[in-house]
């Protein structure tokens, strides 16, 4: 089923950034600043970040209750803090998130299912976020059937491989780790997931700042100028990357074989690509709404961070 669901549902971040800036345009007036604590996000099919994904899993799987009991009350999401600096600090300065919430992320959700394979605990995670195509298992004791160590995308311009365990000072998080190989230099991030309780703010707060192996897609920074975005397809002669203006969309008369190229990967509509990338460029082109956009965001990483 997950494979399935990678192939089937795009991740998709782009399209939230578009309602929310539509939603602000048809509000009264007010700053952004204002707006923004009473935004609620919608979560729509097939335009999906990881929250809509695992929310489209835990649909799904609740089909397997007559074969599995209880497994529709066992799920939940839950939430993953990225790029972890100090591992023990944050794992064991309180039990769970909740004693420094305001200074953690919650930029990422998962669905977890505990289970006991033998007696022995593990917990089961689904990460279609991430485009992982199948279902985690990290066992309590590292011993089978704990996954360990497998390789997320094989490039030729990189390698991910993946692991999750539990961490041995506190069992409510499992740790994430990504191992990341360009040529010769290796790079290693962690992450941590919360996994002792279900995550019930990933619409309030994971999809407002969501503003994996992929085949297609369209990603790019926020800005004050000079705003390009990357495309990146399988092309006639491999995988391309191509760095555009959104400038050049604005007034495009004429589809590139480019965007004609990544559209169809991405099973959109006829032109589809190329109209969103329109209403890119006008935004990016809204210096008044990007102004009040970055300040916005500088707030909540400054609120994030404890500062």
């Amino acid at each position: 089923m997950l494979s399935r669901l990678v192939v089937s549902e795009n991740y998709d971040s782009v399209n939230n950034f578009l309602s929310l800036y539509d939603a602000y345009m048809a509000s009264p007036d007010q700053t952004l600043a204002e707006y923004f604590p009473k935004y609620n996000p919608p979560i729509r099919a097939h335009k999906n970040t990881c929250v809509g994904l695992g929310m489209e899993v835990m649909k799904r799987l609740k089909s397997l209750e007559n074969d599995f009991p209880g497994i529709t009350k066992s799920m939940m999401l839950v939430s993953c803090d990225e790029n972890i600096q100090d591992l023990q600090d944050y794992a064991t300065s309180f039990p769970g998130p909740q004693g420094f919430v305001i200074e953690t992320e919650k930029d990422h959700v998962m669905v977890a299912i505990h289970v006991k394979v033998a007696g022995r605990p593990g917990i089961f995670l689904s990460d279609l976020g991430y485009h992982i195509s199948r279902v985690v298992t990290v066992m309590a004791d590292r011993c089978y059937p704990h996954t360990g160590w497998f390789t997320q995308s094989d490039e030729p311009h990189c390698r991910k491989e993946y692991n999750y365990q539990l961490n041995l000072h506190n069992s409510n998080y499992v740790e994430w780790h990504e191992r990341e190989t360009r040529g010769a230099v290796t790079k290693e991030r962690l992450s941590l997931i919360y996994v002792a309780k279900a995550y019930l703010s990933a619409v309030s707060v994971t999809e407002k700042r969501n503003l994996g192996h992929l085949t297609a897609g369209i990603y790019f920074p926020v800005k004050p100028k000079d705003q390009v975005f990357t495309m990146f397809f399988d092309g006639h002669n491999g995988k391309q990357r191509k760095k555009l203006k959104f400038e050049t969309f604005v007034e495009l008369q004429k589809v590139v074989d480019e965007v004609e190229q990544c559209n169809d990967q991405l099973r959109l509509r006829d032109g589809e690509l190329l109209s969103i990338l329109k209403r890119l460029a006008t935004i990016m082109a809204d210096e008044e709404y990007m102004a009040e956009l970055l300040e916005v965001n500088d707030k909540v990483v400054k609120l994030s961070a404890g500062n």
